[in-house]
C-alpha cells in the first residue's frame, strides 16, 4: 500500500507514468512520519513529515525524465482508493527539494492552438490572433513579460565566412529593445550596418544588402521599420528598432514551423561558422507559456540573468540561468494543477541541431520550492 501510495504521488505531481523498475532499483521511495486518518467522505487524509524518492525514471511519447533525488516535506495530501488503487487527488507541502533532474528529447513546435492554458489570468493588452475563442486562447498562451526591461549584450564571431566576410557582432539590449543605430558589425575593411525592414533583418555590406531573417508577413508586433533621411546613403537612414517581449510573442503565436523558419539559406550556411556568447539580465515581470505561468523575482540581487554560448550556432546552443528565482508558479498539465509560492536553482538548456530535427536536453542540478500545492479537478466533492 505505501509503495503504490508513493508512487500515485509521483506520477500525479509529475503527470507522466513511471517507467518500469529495472535491476539498479529505479523509481525507490521512503516515507516518514506517516498518518493516516479518513474523514466524512470516501478519501483519506495522509499527514508525512517528510517524503523521499530517488533515481526516478519516466518516459512520455518521446520525452526521457530522470530525477535524482526528490524530497517533499511537512505534507497533507488527499486520496481515495479508485478500483482498488490509491489516487492521490490533492497534496500541500510546506517546501520541496529536488536535484540531479535531466530531461530531453526531440524540440518540437505545435501549430495548434493550446487549450489547456488557463486563460482566465489577465497577462496585459496583448492581442488577440483571431476572433475566436480558441485563437484568443493562443494569444494569452504567451507572454514573455521579462523581456519587456531586459539588459544585456550578445555578442556573434563569424570566422571564416567567405560567403560574405569575418566579422565581429554586438548587439546591446537596452530595456527590452534592440535600436539597429546601436548595432556594431566590424570587419577587415569598411564596416556593415545591420537594421530591420518590412521584408526582415538585414546586413548592409560593401557588396551589397543581405537579408539574414525573413518575415513571413509584416507589420510585425514590436517592430519599427528603417527610415530614410534627407542625407544620401546609409549614414541618413534611421535602421529601426525591435522590442522583444512583442516581436517573440508575435512570432509565438504566429505558429508556423517554429523558430528558425524565416531564416535565409545564407545565414544557415553562416550559422556553421558563427560563435556566439550573450549575457541578459532579465527582469522582474510575468510570463507565460502553455501550461506554465510565474513571475520572476529579485532580479536586482543579480538573479535571473541568462547567459548563451555556442561554438557554432548551426549545431547547437546553450543556455544558463546560474541563479533562477521564480513566484507564483502555476504548472497545468492532464488533469492536474500544481502551484508554488517561490522556486530557487539553478538551471542549463542544451539545444542541439542533429540535421533537420532539433533536440534539447534540460538539466536541473538544484531547485528548492516553497508551499508546493497539487490539485485534480477530480478531487472537488471528494
Amino acid at each position: 500500500m505505501a509503495d503504490e501510495l508513493a508512487t500515485s504521488f509521483i506520477e500525479a505531481l509529475l503527470s507522466l507514468e513511471l517507467g518500469a523498475r529495472d535491476q539498479d532499483g529505479s523509481n525507490r521511495f521512503s516515507l516518514k512520519g506517516l498518518t493516516v486518518s479518513p474523514n466524512r467522505t470516501s478519501a483519506v487524509e495522509i499527514g508525512i513529515r517528510s517524503f523521499e524518492a530517488a533515481a526516478l525514471q519516466f518516459q512520455s511519447g518521446p520525452l526521457v525524465l530522470e530525477v535524482g533525488q526528490l524530497a517533499l516535506h511537512q505534507v497533507l495530501a488527499k486520496v481515495r482508493v479508485d478500483r482498488g488503487r490509491p489516487r492521490l487527488h490533492s497534496l500541500d507541502a510546506a517546501y520541496a527539494e529536488v536535484s540531479g533532474v535531466t530531461v530531453q528529447g526531440p524540440l518540437i513546435f505545435s501549430r495548434e492552438p493550446q487549450r489547456d492554458f488557463d486563460a482566465s489570468h489577465d497577462h496585459g493588452n496583448l492581442p488577440a490572433s483571431g476572433n475566436t475563442a480558441a485563437g484568443e486562447t493562443a494569444a494569452r498562451a504567451w507572454c514573455l513579460g521579462p523581456l519587456a526591461g531586459a539588459d544585456g549584450k550578445i555578442r556573434a564571431e563569424i570566422v571564416d565566412a567567405h560567403l560574405l566576410f569575418d566579422a565581429d557582432v554586438t548587439v546591446p539590449i537596452r530595456h527590452g529593445q534592440i535600436d539597429f543605430n546601436e548595432v556594431t558589425v566590424e570587419h577587415v575593411g569598411p564596416d556593415s550596418r545591420m537594421g530591420v525592414s518590412p521584408i526582415g533583418l538585414y546586413v548592409d555590406a560593401p557588396n551589397g544588402r543581405s537579408y539574414v531573417y525573413q518575415f513571413s508577413s509584416a507589420p510585425l508586433a514590436g517592430v519599427e521599420f528603417e527610415r530614410r533621411g534627407a542625407l544620401p546613403g546609409p549614414w541618413g537612414t534611421d535602421r529601426g528598432n525591435m522590442r522583444l517581449q512583442s516581436f517573440i510573442e508575435g512570432l509565438l503565436r504566429q505558429g508556423r514551423g517554429g523558430p528558425g523558419s524565416g531564416f535565409t539559406e545564407q545565414a544557415r550556411l553562416l550559422f556553421d561558422r558563427t560563435a556566439l556568447s550573450g549575457d541578459v539580465q532579465l527582469s522582474d515581470e510575468r510570463f507565460a507559456a502553455p501550461g506554465v505561468e510565474g513571475e520572476m523575482l529579485a532580479s536586482g540581487d543579480g538573479r535571473n540573468a541568462i547567459r548563451f554560448k555556442s561554438q557554432a550556432v548551426g549545431r547547437g546552443l546553450s543556455v544558463e540561468i546560474a541563479s533562477l528565482s521564480v513566484g507564483h508558479a502555476v504548472m497545468k498539465a492532464r488533469d492536474t494543477r500544481v502551484t508554488c509560492d517561490e522556486i530557487t536553482g539553478a538551471l542549463n538548456l542544451h539545444v542541439l541541431v542533429k540535421g533537420a530535427q532539433l533536440r534539447f536536453a534540460f538539466s536541473v542540478a538544484n531547485m528548492k520550492m516553497s508551499r508546493l500545492r497539487l490539485h485534480s479537478p477530480r478531487a472537488d466533492g471528494v
